[in-house]
This record gives C-alpha cells, structure tokens and sequence, in this order.
C-alpha cells in the first residue's frame, strides 16, 4: 500500500525501516509524544468544558443590569420615584421593583428561614415548573422549585409565610441563571404584603447586552445630582469568569507542554544512540555519494515519523478522554465536539511535531557531517 509512496521518497522507506529495527526504543519515544499530545488538548478541554458549564449556569444574564440603593451615600432603600425614574433613564426596557427580605416559611408543622420576594409582575423574572403565574400578582405566592422539593409543597397547597396565609399560585422554574433575584430557595409573594414600598433593587432589563452597556450608563446618569444608585451589569460577571478561565486555560496547557518537551528529550536521545550505532552505514552511504541534505532528510523524516504516529494515537485518546470530562460535566460526551476543543487538540498536535522535529535537528545535523572515512573506521 506504502510502495508508491516509498518509490517517490526513499527517505520515508529507511525512516521506517530503521525505527522498526529497535521497535521497542521507538515505540517508547511515540509514547512521549502521546502522552505530550494528550496531556495538552486533554486540559485544554477540561478547562473549556469546565468554562462551558459555569457558562451555561449563569444563563442569558448579559442584558440585565442590577439597580441597588448607594448604602455608602446612607440610601438604604429605592423607592417609587427611584423606579420612576430608572423607567425614564431606560425606555424600552423592562424594569421591575424587587423587595426582598428574610422571612420564615410554615407548612405541614415545619418552619424555615427563607428569602421572601416582593414583586408586582414575576412573569418578568421568572417562569413556572407547576401552576401559572398571574401578570400581577396580587394574592398567593410562588414558591421555588428548591424549596418546594424541600418541604414536599404542591400547586394549591397553603403556605404560612410570616404568619400570613397565601395559597401557592405555582411552582417556579429552577433558575440557572446567578441573579440576586434568584428564588429557587425562596417564595414570592405581593409586593403588597410588604409593610412599605421600599425596594431592595431593582431589575432592569434592556434586551441585549450592548443596549445594557448604554441603558447602564443613563441610569448612572441620575446620580449626577444626588447619588442614589448603585449600578451593576451583570454582564461584567461573565467577562471576568471568562478572563479568569482563559487564564486557567493558559496555565493547564503551560503543564500539558512540559510533558512534551520531556518526550522531545527522548526523541533527542533516541535519535543520537540511532545515529551512534548507525555510523558505518552512514558513511557507506556518504562514500557512495549520498548528500549531506540527504542524510539530514532521513534522520529528520524518523524523528517526525515518531511524532506522527505518536500525534495522531494522542489525538483519539485525546478525544475520548474529552468525550468523558464532557460526560461528566456536562452530562453530554458528545459536547466535545466543539470548534474551541478541536482547536486545543489541533494545537496539541502541531506542538507535539514540532516538538519532534525540533529534537531531530541535532541528531541529523550531525549525522550529515559526519566524515565518510571517520565513519568506515568506526
């Protein structure tokens, strides 16, 4: 099968006749490169896998923006006109006042401490599991998917939330986002229930992320009076976890290639013994008119044959090691096959060659000068 090939370049047919004459010392050399390759592409993945998660647990978060009273100018709390005039500040967008405080939730004889939410329209923060949420919500309460596993409540059971009764409207949506509104462990009930209008934050959301940069910015503008607000894009949360894993990312594979460069030693040394024992034969080749460039070729042919062979067994074992990091994680092997894993496994390869031809440098440079007559004599 290999006859054409060989035939149009002899150096590849002695490259492989020579690695197989010790195959135990070249498979031995291959095997750095694999544990090279698949030590790189392997953290590689590992750390985006691991980016892709958290990622994916944040949710669609990019386009809110958190409205918080400025504690430190003695505002302790947002009121109605503060939500008017966040409304003003951001046409278009969705605004919706949170009061939140600690409460203490009874049912079936049990009690908790719990989060309680005070909203006038949830269907803007959240979605149901069980049940329907009203577009205002009036009477009754939500109760997180969380707390609801936790004490076994149902839709239409009644709840006693700080010695009120409320009849439970729904079951929330687990909530994969990070938000401070999140209520997976919480109830909400009317912001009525509330003994003032006195709003913890308020939750701005502009739609997407650039017109959350912008409407962030108006809001900031209010304070140009009087500094009330406290404005805080949660957008920033996904940028920095994302700078913070590319940095992660980079760190794992600094690891990865020191296993590499100890394979490329190996190469160098393997190579070096091959053209040790090999100078009678290099020299007949020299005395019978074999170039310099000829000799250089086929010792650097030998040293890229081992990373080739070696690159592509990492490459596999690279992906099905990706394959159950993604398992694992994601609960999905085949979410390994993205383009940012394929570039890790890419990289590690191309490192894994050049690794290889780099470490055959020295033994095939010296090889090509060795002196034909030097060489016969042993």
């Amino acid at each position: 099968m290999f006859e054409p090939i060989y035939r149009r370049f002899p150096a590849v047919m002695m490259a492989r006749r020579n690695l197989t004459r010790n195959k135990i010392r070249s498979a031995l050399a291959m095997l750095g490169i694999v544990i090279g390759v698949l030590a790189i592409a392997s953290l590689g993945i590992f750390g985006n896998t691991l980016q892709v998660s958290v990622t994916e647990s944040l949710g669609d978060i990019g386009s809110e923006i958190i409205v918080s009273p400025a504690f430190e100018e003695g505002v302790s709390f947002l009121s109605d006109r503060d939500v008017q005039n966040v409304e003003r500040a951001a046409p278009g967008a969705t605004v919706t006042p949170v009061a939140q405080k600690q409460g203490v939730i009874e049912f079936s004889g049990e009690q908790q401490v719990i989060q309680v939410f005070g909203v006038s329209r949830p269907g803007d923060l959240y979605e149901a599991e069980a049940g329907s949420i009203p577009p205002t919500l009036r009477s009754g309460a939500l109760v997180g998917t969380t707390l609801a596993e936790d004490l076994g409540v149902r839709v239409g059971n009644s709840i006693v939330v700080d010695g009120t009764t409320y009849r439970v409207s729904a079951i929330l949506a687990e909530s994969q986002a990070f938000s401070p509104t999140s209520a997976n462990n919480g109830v909400v009930i009317p912001v009525e229930a509330f003994p003032a209008r006195e709003y913890g934050q308020i939750v701005v959301d502009a739609g997407s992320g650039l017109e959350a940069n912008a409407t962030a910015e108006a809001i900031r503008g209010l304070n140009d009076r009087d500094r009330r607000y406290e404005v805080f894009e949660l957008a920033d949360i996904s940028a920095q976890i994302a700078e913070a894993f590319n940095a992660i990312g980079t760190f794992l594979i600094a690891i990865g290639a020191i296993s590499l460069v100890v394979a490329g030693v190996s190469i160098l040394n393997v190579m070096l013994m091959s053209t040790i024992e090999r100078r009678t034969e290099i020299g007949v080749l020299r005395a019978v008119g074999v170039q310099k460039i000829e000799i250089l070729g086929i010792i650097l042919v030998e040293a890229l044959l081992l990373g080739v062979i070696g690159g592509v067994v990492g490459v596999f074992l690279s992906i099905g090691a990706g394959m159950a990091v993604s398992q694992f994680i994601l609960e999905d092997p085949f979410g390994v096959f993205t383009l940012a894993n394929f570039a890790f496994i890419g990289q590690a390869y191309a490192f894994g060659l050049g690794a290889s031809l780099i470490s055959g440098l020295y033994p095939a440079w010296r090889a090509a000068n060795l002196n034909p007559v030097d060489a016969l004599r042993g």
